[in-house]
């Protein structure tokens, strides 16, 4: 059950009840691909972070351990050691980025492993098949995730062949919910909306996926080559003719500035892996900017990374000694940024939904942009 608790212009802050859990909306997903954050994180780390929600991916899983030893050893939720919600990605974004690997038919994809060449076949039921092998919370519709700046005359096909895919989901999922020997019968399917940056055929495709009454609805697609502005744009479009009632997430987005404009239009969820991949990088965020902790400038600075941040990070260590770590390549620096850039992601959706509720996020909006102008 999805329930809007409030909402300032297009902005809400909603609450998705789940078998796993309730998921407390606007929300960031962390990234754990193949079962585990990169940067050395474990599901405990996720617990002290505030995540709520953990993100696994459909086509890694299947290829390595394999969805099949998933299954019989429980579950993603008991493999992992995480007992609230995860969305599994349906893989298709993975298998379309194999551009020179795979070759699209109506009954699905042929594609070669990028781990070893070897001749894999998926289409809706083998996607949906796979999530309900992992027991997910969430799972999502195979689509073509065509580019985002693709010309209309590549688009229009891919969307019809993306919403006929859609309905094998949906009856694979029933069929598969009505089975004894699955792991979560109560495994929730969200559809997504495709179209680039054609406004026209975002809108179109949202109305024809609406109809299938669905547990949430994506937009997929952005966040892939077009600039922030078209992304936004698109958003303004096509969000208005999502249901209202149901969740809405971005797909694969992106920076604190994204999260907070798209917020604003109306969008419950998100996923990137930004946060983490600049964290093994050095780069930290703050509410006044993003840090390069392997600037000089940080040398001998005993400060925390934010001292306004209440992660572990921050708590125990200077920017002198995470610096230290990452120059002499020691994984504890990485792992160190990488908490703390979670934390930060997670901090700000509790501040975002907080704000939603007592009508003041336009004016948090406005201050948090503001702050992030500067980097050290």
């Amino acid at each position: 059950m999805y329930e809007i608790l409030s909402m300032e212009g297009r902005a809400k802050s909603a609450r998705l009840c789940t078998v796993h859990g309730i998921i407390e909306t606007p929300c960031f997903m962390n990234v754990a691909t193949v079962a585990a954050i990169k940067g050395g994180l474990s599901t405990v780390d996720l617990y002290d972070i505030k995540t709520q929600v953990a993100l696994s991916n459909t086509y890694h899983l299947h290829l390595r351990p394999g969805d099949d030893v998933i299954k019989e050893l429980g579950g993603l939720h008991k493999f992992m050691v995480w007992d609230k919600p995860i969305l599994t990605d349906s893989g298709g974004f993975q298998v379309f980025s194999l551009a020179h690997r795979r070759k699209i038919k109506e009954e699905g994809v042929y594609f070669s492993s990028h781990i070893d060449g070897k001749k894999i076949f998926m289409g809706p039921e083998e996607s949906m098949k796979i999530q309900s092998n992992l027991g997910s919370t969430i799972a999502m519709a195979f689509d073509e995730c065509p580019p985002a700046l693709s010309d209309r005359e590549y688009i229009l096909p891919s969307i019809a062949r993306t919403t006929r895919w859609l309905k094998r989901c949906v009856d694979k999922m029933n069929e598969l919910n009505q089975q004894d020997d699955t792991i979560n019968k109560k495994q929730l399917l969200f559809g997504i909306n495709q179209g680039g940056v054609l406004a026209d055929i975002r809108i179109s495709h949202a109305k024809e996926i609406a109809e299938f009454d669905l547990a949430g609805y994506a937009i997929g697609g952005l966040a892939v080559g077009e600039t922030h502005q078209e992304m936004y744009y698109i958003l303004d479009n096509v969000i208005p003719h999502l249901p209202q009632n149901k969740p809405t997430y971005l797909m694969g987005v992106g920076t604190p500035e994204n999260i907070l404009e798209a917020v604003e239009r109306g969008v419950d969820f998100f996923d990137c892996v930004l946060p983490a991949r600049n964290g093994r990088h050095g780069h930290v965020y703050t509410n006044a900017g993003k840090l390069n902790l392997f600037n000089k400038i940080h040398e001998k600075d005993l400060s925390p990374i934010s001292d306004e941040c209440s992660c572990s990070t921050c708590e125990r260590y200077s920017r002198a000694y995470i610096r230290h770590l990452l120059k002499a390549k020691e994984m504890l620096g990485m792992r160190l940024c990488v908490i703390h850039n979670l934390h930060y992601y997670n901090n700000l959706m509790i501040e975002i939904r907080k704000n939603i509720r007592n009508n003041t996020f336009a004016k948090y909006k406005k201050s948090r942009l503001e702050g992030f102008k500067s980097t050290l």
